[in-house]
């Protein structure tokens, strides 16, 4: 089939990528076919294959890049310095980043059981890599003696669900500007870790 005229990789793959997640965030990974991707994007069916080979790899696309610039965002953004504000700086930056990026955070969390096993290993080494810095942050806090923490990989992962979970229901028109509502979640992070608020 004849590509659409003004179809070209370097815009067209983008908007591919855009159109997937979009419609894989509101229907579902399985409820999508390519045909309606090819749709939203205004190409025919079958040009879009000259932008991914199947449904599944631009499902591992989406997915490994949303981890890739997680990660290069988190490097940027590493701070040294006592535990205390170290988890702070953490608690921040994850509220930050993931909230503008509503869609490709459900994407990223619902869809991890559509992968198949290898793809799946893959983003989840990716995603270990991150909850370990959270973690290495929380061994840091046990041995200065300021967290009292039982075990440091269930913490990470409860605070790593808790600041996610905020994608579910915040909405910018609430009744509590953001500032106060990452001044909260410090607290509870703080307060999980068993330091007292200030």
């Amino acid at each position: 089939m004849a590509r659409k005229t003004g179809s070209h990789a370097d815009t067209t793959r983008p908007r591919v990528r855009a159109a997937a997640l979009q419609l894989i965030a509101q229907h579902g990974f399985a409820a999508v076919s390519m045909r309606q991707i090819a749709a939203k994007v205004g190409v025919q069916a079958g040009a879009l294959y000259n932008y991914t080979p199947d449904k599944q790899t631009l499902l591992f696309d989406l997915l490994h890049s949303h981890m890739d610039e997680l990660l290069t965002a988190r490097a940027a953004a590493v701070r040294q310095g006592p535990a205390c504000q170290q988890l702070e700086g953490f608690i921040r930056f994850h509220i930050r980043w993931h909230l503008p990026r509503g869609d490709q955070v459900f994407v990223s969390y619902m869809e991890l059981r559509n992968l198949t096993p290898e793809n799946f290993a893959q983003i989840e080494q990716l995603r270990r890599t991150y909850e370990d810095e959270l973690e290495a942050i929380l061994r840091l806090g046990v041995a200065e003696a300021v967290f009292v923490v039982v075990d440091t990989k269930i913490t990470t992962l409860a605070l790593i669900a808790m600041l996610t979970g905020m994608n579910n229901w915040y909405r910018e028109s609430g009744r509590l500007p953001l500032a106060l509502i990452e001044e909260i979640y410090v607290d509870l992070a703080r307060r999980a870790v068993g330091v007292a608020s200030d």
